[in-house]
């Protein structure tokens, strides 16, 4: 269950990390906020979207393979976020895309490794806790990007969570456990 809760906080934790960061970043390089709504729209659709082919892939092929996969999507969004900013509006379509389909790939997948590994007598204490490490990442996530983007500037903030991200996702790799082939 900690591979799935770290992953879960960091997970939420890049969300409530965008709605502060990316605004800021974006109109520092001239957009507007129309511009920067669209941004931030794409990302929770495709992540909403996402998630029910999402879910019947892990049904397929297991939890595991889409939660490390998908968390080493997200920290490519933020990358990808820094590598086009030349051009805003592009770098910013194409990391919400990329962060949405990351998102909607872990989202299923956790909650059910979680589901997978806890016995019906548990079960709900088990959910109940995974969803308060991955709901307070929410909260961390807008913490951690006012702090970081104060002492170290909004780019040096999208590294720190690319990095985040993938360092989650590497723990899972390590941590998280398939119980049944697929």
């Amino acid at each position: 269950m900690r591979g799935a809760s770290q992953a879960g906080l960091v997970n939420n934790l890049n969300d409530g990390l965008t709605w502060g960061v990316f605004p800021l970043l974006f109109t520092d390089h001239g957009l507007g906020l129309a511009a920067v709504g669209l941004i931030k729209g794409i990302y929770p659709v495709l992540w909403g979207i996402g998630q029910i082919p999402a879910g019947h892939l892990a049904d397929r092929i297991g939890r595991k393979p889409l939660i490390v996969t998908g968390m080493l999507v997200q920290a490519t969004g933020f990358l990808l976020a820094l590598a086009l900013l030349d051009q805003p509006l592009l770098a910013g379509i194409f990391s919400a895309v990329v962060l949405g389909l990351g998102t909607a790939m872990v989202y299923p997948a956790l909650i059910a490794s979680v589901s997978d590994h806890a016995h019906p007598a548990w079960r709900a204490n088990a959910l109940g806790t995974y969803r308060f490490w991955r709901d307070i990442g929410y909260a961390a996530g807008a913490l951690l990007a006012g702090i970081l983007a104060d002492t170290f500037g909004l780019n040096a903030t999208v590294i720190a969570a690319a990095a985040l991200t993938a360092a989650s996702g590497l723990l899972a790799a390590r941590w998280i456990t398939d119980l049944t082939k697929h």
